[in-house]
């Protein structure tokens, strides 16, 4: 599943620019996908599944589905995003606003409330009675009006940060916004222990720059050009807790500088072979095509249309352009589509990422994990306001850097590639396992990142399913690296990856095709372990729970020890340091453990667990001294334990016990 050659990791130094990336002209890739690939004699039950939006075929492994809320209806026609947490509550970000639903009955959960507030993406997040939520479409308002934006340039539009007070979750109230200059594809809350006045808001804007008609100060010239340029740099927001109506950008952090486009893959070979089919149909019925790394490409009406109306009132024309304006477009348009995406202009090489897509921070260990278009880095955010950039590295493998997620002790962080931007179908059987996959690193002295293996889903999926890897979270069980992750239409899959270079799945949850003759959305958005259970936002079927059960892979006492931890919030991009309250069940996770990789000897294993057995019966100083003698006598089994650092966890997890209360 996972594959031993590394990637071509680089640290390059030469400062260079990016040119704005086209969105759309890369989304008109994504009808070219090749005729599906056989799926062979595979015995895995996600093969073949039936199709169908709420009627789909399910195939589940490990897990318990506990529900399956469909969305309300102002928001069933419209893609659902990112969740965030607070207390007894889900919270679903949508393209037409969010859903707010109370889990307190993970069997049965309940709309508490539906916003209608229609953006893309609506990415959410929550700290204390404040929700956060990401607007970057160019038709999303300031009042929240679903009639859109139609001028160009518009005080109504709202491009940036959303900011809600949720005191009274059912009703929430808008107390502010914050305007940037490429809007919030996604974003980060940071929340610094040392300034507990403030909270702090990492923006990642993707967009194109804003007009500085509509935004005073936005400028779409590359840094070399202006200095005060908009690109090549995320947005810090600083947000007083008491005062978010006071909310304002305080930095603009350049944590691109000095690097360079870093190697890429293609396409797949059956995918630029659909390509060229495409580009050959398109040529033949006068239609416009241009080579975009290495691949010729159908331009779309939305770019072609703007440049054919340029020409023809640069002469001074009216009304629909002339056969004269299309001839004249058309030697000049390869030229046009390579300085857009950073090909042309003569620079020797083509600079790198002007933006992040997401970044995780951890404030634990003052880290954050950037997934930035074609680099995955790594941050110190010890000073908030003003991260800075210390490792970076590039992999030919991915294409696009899209998440970051570290373990609970921060020496490894996992990155995921969004290969095909979700629209496509990556998870064929003829798609290369290192392709839209996640890559692991492990991480020494704070800055050096060395790659260890990839991770895919490793059910092949259909040519009418979107999947790759895409959001996920720590499953916060003991002693072991654990995570759960979406994969779109390719479903959740849980995967222990705490031998680095092995990761290996233990779980999963998956449905059919949304459509068997079409790729129509759907799938997995996100899904994030919280307060004990697993929540899915799907992109168009809305919020489904599910549990973990015991296995081979997985014991209940280890379930069990995940469910102690409790979190009043969860933003799964501020990822919290995990900490287990004392519990018999965590210290009989521990021996479970030892017993399923052979690090103490089964007799001791029988003897230690009797012993918990006969500790939990008693009470008061009988028990402590029970627990405080085994915590000793375990400390003595390490030396010679074929795990003794995982002895030593028991024997502390004991000496937990035996201080409770």
């Amino acid at each position: 599943m996972a594959s031993s050659s590394p990637p071509r990791d680089s640290r390059v130094r030469s400062t260079a620019r990016r040119a704005t990336l086209s969105l759309a002209l890369v989304l008109s890739a994504a009808a070219l996908h090749a005729p599906a690939a056989a799926q062979g004699n595979s015995t895995d039950p996600r093969v073949g599944l039936r199709a169908g939006r709420y009627d789909a075929a399910e195939a589940v492994w490990n897990m318990r589905v506990l529900s399956k809320s469909q969305p309300a209806a102002p928001f069933a026609n419209a893609t659902s995003s990112d969740l965030a947490f607070s207390g007894n509550y889900a919270i679903q970000g949508n393209y037409n606003g969010w859903m707010i639903w109370d889990i307190s009955n993970p069997s049965a959960p309940s709309l508490a409330a539906g916003y209608v507030c229609p953006a893309s993406q609506s990415d959410v997040s929550v700290y204390k009675n404040l929700l956060f939520v990401s607007g970057e479409g160019l038709t999303g308002r300031l009042d929240c009006g679903t009639q859109g934006v139609q001028d160009t340039v518009s005080t109504e539009r709202l491009r940036g940060l959303r900011i809600f007070d949720i005191s009274d979750i059912r009703n929430p109230r808008n107390v502010g916004n914050v305007q940037t200059c490429r809007g919030s594809h996604t974003h980060t809350v940071l929340a610094d222990p040392r300034d507990p006045e403030n909270v702090y808001v990492y923006i990642s804007g993707s967009a194109g720059v804003r007009s500085p008609s509509e935004l005073p100060g936005c400028v779409n010239a590359p840094p070399s050009q202006d200095p005060n340029s908009s690109l090549f740099r995320i947005e810090v927001i600083r947000v007083p807790v008491a005062h978010p109506e006071r909310a304002a950008i305080v930095s603009s952090p350049r944590i691109f500088n000095d690097l360079t486009a870093p190697p890429r893959h293609g396409e797949a070979p059956a995918d630029a072979a659909a390509a060229a089919r495409a580009a050959a149909a398109a040529r033949a019925r006068g239609e416009y095509t241009a080579t975009v790394f290495g691949t010729e490409r159908v331009v779309p009406g939305n770019i072609i249309n703007p440049l054919l109306d340029s020409i023809m009132k640069a002469r001074g024309g009216t009304g629909r352009p002339t056969v004269a304006d299309s001839a004249a477009l058309r030697p000049a348009l390869q030229g046009i589509i390579a300085r857009m995406f950073g090909e042309g202009g003569g620079e020797r090489q083509r600079p790198g990422p002007t933006q992040c897509h997401d970044i995780t921070v951890f404030p634990a260990i003052g880290l954050a994990g950037g997934a930035c278009e074609g680099y995955g880095f790594l941050l110190d955010i010890r000073d908030p306001a003003n991260p800075v950039r210390i490792a970076a590295v590039a992999d030919s493998n991915f294409s696009y850097w899209h998440s970051a997620t570290f373990n609970n002790d921060g020496s490894k962080v996992l990155f995921s590639d969004e290969w095909g931007g979700g629209g496509q179908p990556k998870c064929r059987a003829t798609d290369p396992r290192e392709w839209g996959a996640d890559a692991i690193f492990t991480i020494s002295n704070r800055r050096d990142l060395q790659f260890q293996s990839y991770y895919k889903l490793p059910a092949p999926q259909t040519a009418q399913e979107n999947c790759v890897a895409h959001n996920g979270s720590l499953i916060p069980i003991p002693g072991r690296d654990v995570m759960v992750q979406s994969w779109y239409q390719g479903g959740i899959s849980v995967f222990d990856w705490t031998d680095p270079r092995n990761p290996r799945e233990i779980a999963f949850f998956d449905r059919g095709p949304a459509d068997s003759t079409r790729m129509a959305a759907g799938g997995s958005w996100s899904a994030y372990w919280y307060n004990g259970v697993i929540v899915s936002s799907e992109i168009s079927r809305g919020l489904d729970v599910l549990e973990l059960t015991p296995s081979a892979h997985l014991s209940q006492n280890e379930i069990d020890a995940a469910k102690t931890v409790r979190w009043e919030y969860l933003n799964a991009q501020g990822q919290p340091q995990i900490v287990w309250p004392a519990s018999f069940a965590l210290a009989r996770a521990y021996v479970d453990q030892l017993e399923r990789g052979n690090g103490l000897a089964a007799a001791r294993i029988t003897a230690v667990r009797q012993a918990l057995q006969r500790a939990e019966g008693a009470s008061g100083a009988a028990r402590r001294t029970a627990l405080t003698q085994l915590a000793t006598q375990l400390h003595g089994d390490a030396r010679g334990a074929a795990d003794a650092a995982k002895v030593h966890m028991l024997a502390g997890a004991v000496e937990q016990l035996a201080a409770a209360r």
